[in-house]
């Protein structure tokens, strides 16, 4: 009871701290243009506490999957933009209209370069290190039924010194199957272990067979880097370009069956993730919000209606044919992105559970 406590409560605080970052994106650049915010929400549905400060209603809403910004002008025939039709989010330029909208995914984008700089400042960065050293066994296969430890270095194979990684690589796939009698450094000591490497599928970081190979199941270890403060904005932009890549990369391979789509998680997913990232430090917990957040704002940015993407596919569209697409035609896509949407959450929803069963 108390770790599944703890897990809702990482989950909460990760996903509150994300929906704040990308509504408080909306919110500025709507401020600053000048168009009246009517109210700022975090969750959807019922109000279970607001605020009224100034112009703006700041409320915690009842469904913690989302938020929204709702500003003046928004919905079709609100009597009070006649009064103030300045102030209107619709009689904005299309380029501010556009950035309000942009505000929210890029919020998420910057937040995450925030977290990785914080991380890559304090703590270094992680890099394959050039020994030849057990960083990890994969369950199951020789290196573990030979009795290899994580932080085992590799002195010989067969008798020849072995320097690198690379080297150990190279001898297990060149191997052929045969047994390797190693010796290992363990602590202050020296041990003989004989494991035979196994044919073993090649898969690339997608999960897709690419060939197969030798292996003994060691997963390589890192050493920490020291990362200076002028370094870690340009690390941090490197890992966030990667994290969007790898997002992308997966959705056109998910769309293409190449990916299968029992991969998807949902909100238990994620409560269950945060919690073991929590417990694992704030390092980890900084690295999975900003893995988080990256794909917050990449999957805003499709362009199906309900999202952001879905407007800013809208505004592109008006500036090309320099008229604002057909009210009837948005109400539809919306309806239409919505049962997407919520199909999708389900399927996601469907995927924790069966995953939570199968243990």
């Amino acid at each position: 009871m108390a770790t599944f406590v703890f897990y809702t409560l990482a989950a909460a605080l990760v996903l509150g701290i994300l929906i704040f970052v990308h509504e408080l994106g909306h919110f500025l650049v709507a401020k600053w243009s000048g168009v009246r915010v009517l109210r700022f929400s975090i969750g959807f549905g019922p109000r279970l506490l607001k605020k009224q400060v100034g112009e703006t209603e700041y409320a915690l809403s009842l469904i913690p999957l989302g938020g929204y910004v709702n500003m003046l002008g928004e919905d079709e025939g609100e009597p009070d933009v006649a009064a103030e039709p300045e102030r209107s989010f619709a009689n904005q330029s299309l380029a501010t209209r556009f950035a309000i909208v942009f505000a929210g995914p890029a919020s998420n984008l910057f937040w995450s370069w925030i977290c990785l700089m914080i991380v890559a400042a304090c703590y270094g960065m992680l890099v394959p290190s050039e020994l030849p050293r057990v960083g990890g066994l994969v369950r199951g296969l020789a290196a573990e039924k030979a009795g290899l430890a994580t932080k085992d270095q590799v002195l010989t194979v067969n008798g020849e010194p072995v320097a690198t990684w690379d080297q150990l690589v190279e001898r297990t796939v060149g191997s052929k199957g045969a047994p390797m009698a190693l010796k290992v450094q363990r602590g202050d000591s020296v041990v003989d272990i004989t494991v035979v490497p196994e044919k073993q599928a090649t898969l690339n970081v997608f999960g897709e067979h690419i060939g197969e190979a030798y292996r003994i199941g060691i997963e390589r270890s890192t050493d920490t880097k020291p990362v200076s403060v002028v370094e870690a904005p340009w690390l941090a932009a490197k890992q966030v370009y990667f994290y969007s890549e790898l997002i992308v990369m997966s959705l056109v391979k998910m769309a293409q069956g190449r990916i299968s789509s029992s991969e998807l998680g949902g909100p238990i997913t994620i409560a269950r993730m945060a919690g073991e990232r929590a417990q694992s430090g704030m390092k980890s917990l900084l690295e999975f919000m900003a893995f988080l957040g990256v794909n917050l704002g990449v999957l805003n940015l499709l362009p199906i209606p309900v999202l952001d993407g879905g407007h800013l596919f809208f505004f592109v569209a008006e500036g090309i044919f320099r008229r604002p697409v057909a009210v009837r035609v948005r109400e539809v896509a919306q309806q239409v992105g919505l049962v997407l949407l919520m199909s999708l959450m389900l399927f996601a929803v469907y995927n924790d559970i069966y995953r939570w069963i199968q243990g």
